[in-house]
């Protein structure tokens, strides 16, 4: 071809050429609540994690001279407790507890609450009802009240917190998983499956629990701020963590008899559990509008 015969034109993006157009990939921003959501909790594991190897003093010493010093006294940015203890090494240490508890308990929760829903979701009608019936029971129960009960009855220690919010939320998590479940159950693909000799566990596991698990990763991340909020309330009660164990909710308590002279003893832990709850909850905002395909392209529409 001679350098005078016409080119043929380069294609532009998002151009037609013989009914063909090429499709630009969707690049959209994280939504705002997930970054806010990932900011505050990263705060909150950062001091964690930091208190597990260092605390500027040690979170069950006693320093009864130092008792009620305020805000902002030299090698005590935040002040004293009644009993002198440092109060930034309280929030660290109380961070700590905090995340612990919720770990522990929405990690089980999720697990025995996932099974639960997968196998009400594929048993025989009859079981499924029983099953069904029975977590709609589980949830209609006064979750609090519940897990107070449970607490008591267990014995007061982070343990009986462990397990209280556990029976809370399991019942929660089935009913989450039983309604996608069922769906996934009655598509094409999965009855091919059954056809093919696939064993209802098999499906289970290897058709609907993928599917479900968008799910369920924005339960758990909204469990996480559930958890965090009843960690606080049982400790406020008298049930949760047991001194010397930091307990943002315990301080709570503790400082219900100075607010009139040292209110930064009470406005310090209650935005120190604001902002956990808020973080986890913007969180898992976040993550469903991420892992919502409907909203995904809602939000990536002109």
């Amino acid at each position: 071809m001679s350098s005078t015969d016409p080119q043929p034109p380069e294609l532009e993006q998002g151009s037609e050429v013989d009914g063909w157009k090429p499709v630009e990939p969707n690049r959209t921003r994280a939504p705002i609540t997930l970054i806010l959501g990932i900011t505050l909790v990263g705060v909150v594991v950062l001091l964690a994690l930091v208190s597990v190897f260092w605390t500027p003093y040690d979170p069950s010493a006693l320093s009864i001279p130092d008792r009620y010093l305020p805000v902002g006294t030299p090698g005590y940015l935040l002040g004293t407790t009644r009993l002198g203890r440092d109060v930034v090494t309280q929030i660290m240490a109380g961070a700590r507890t905090a995340l612990l508890v919720s770990i522990l308990s929405t990690t089980a929760a999720v697990g025995l609450g996932t099974v639960w829903g997968l196998a009400a979701a594929g048993a025989r009608p009859r079981a499924q009802r029983v099953l069904t019936q029975a977590t709609d029971v589980g949830v209609a129960l006064p979750g609090i009240l519940i897990a107070l009960v449970l607490a008591t009855a267990i014995g007061a220690g982070n343990t009986a917190a462990v397990i209280a919010i556990v029976g809370w939320f399991v019942p929660i998590v089935a009913r989450v998983t039983i309604g996608p479940a069922k769906q996934i159950l009655a598509l094409d693909y999965v009855e091919a499956a059954f056809a093919y000799g696939r064993t209802k566990w098999y499906v289970l596991r290897r058709h609907v629990l993928p599917n479900v698990a968008p799910v369920l990763i924005v339960q758990a991340s909204l469990m996480f701020a559930a958890a965090i909020l009843i960690e606080s309330t049982l400790s406020f009660l008298g049930v949760g963590a047991q001194p010397p164990t930091a307990s943002w909710g315990r301080m709570l308590k503790e400082s219900q008899t100075v607010l009139d002279f040292a209110p930064s003893l009470m406005l310090i832990p209650g935005l120190a559990i604001m902002g956990a709850v808020l973080g986890f909850n913007l969180l898992g905002d976040g993550l469903r509008t991420v892992l919502d395909p409907k909203q995904s392209a809602n939000r990536g529409a002109p």
